[in-house]
């Protein structure tokens, strides 16, 4: 029985996902969320084989969830779940050490095989993303050909980068990251720096720019 945990802020898309996935006898959702962080803590206290990984989740989105849980738990196969199907989304997934990705539009007949295929540890691509594009792309990445704007950020910045832009304030993000709040200010501080930014909603914009978060 292949046991999966799926992680997407719509209500609605997981009680579809669970209906699909439970048709298959060989598969069980053993618990749902809509929350980047708490997808993290879920995989470290339940231990999936499989996650489904919606990209756009609040406080920490499905590309830092992927990075940070396949970190320390690096047997999990994470199928990441999108409605975005451009070269750099599928490339941060794949780079952050996503097995899958789904586009939204077509997770009703492909999700199966996409599990499948992850947990025995083969590579899925919805059948509308261009393998050719997406290994080119890849090619190019990793010669230093294109870099992204992020790469530049540690994982902690980024992760505080989309708390700012889904706008929270200091002391929120400090009270979850359980760090001081004039902590918080400093990495304000030095994101603007480092992006060359000069007011908040400067971050905002470059945040949802880059598929960091939606802005919702």
């Amino acid at each position: 029985m292949i046991q999966i945990l799926i992680a997407d802020d719509h209500a609605i898309v997981r009680d579809g996902l669970r209906m699909i996935l439970e048709t298959h006898g060989e598969m069980k959702v053993i618990a749902e969320t809509g929350d980047g962080l708490e997808t993290v803590r879920m995989a470290k206290n339940l231990k999936p084989e499989v996650i489904i990984m919606d990209i756009s989740m609040p406080n920490l989105n499905g590309i830092e969830a992927t990075r940070r849980i396949l970190q320390d738990q690096p047997d999990i196969r994470i199928v990441v779940l999108s409605m975005l199907s451009s070269a750099e989304d599928i490339f941060r997934a794949l780079q952050a050490g996503a097995t899958g990705y789904l586009l939204k539009e077509s997770a009703g007949t492909e999700v199966i095989q996409a599990v499948l295929a992850a947990h025995a540890g083969r590579r899925y691509l919805s059948r509308k993303v261009d393998d050719i594009v997406i290994d080119s792309y890849i090619r190019e990445r990793n010669q230093g050909d294109a870099k992204s704007p992020l790469e530049q950020l540690s994982a902690r910045e980024r992760e505080v980068l989309q708390m700012v832009a889904e706008g929270m304030t200091s002391n929120a993000i400090a009270e979850l990251l359980f760090l001081s709040t004039k902590t918080i200010e400093t990495y304000r501080r030095r994101l603007m720096q480092k992006l060359g930014l000069k007011d908040i909603p400067a971050l905002v914009k470059f945040a949802v720019n880059q598929g960091l978060t939606s802005g919702k």
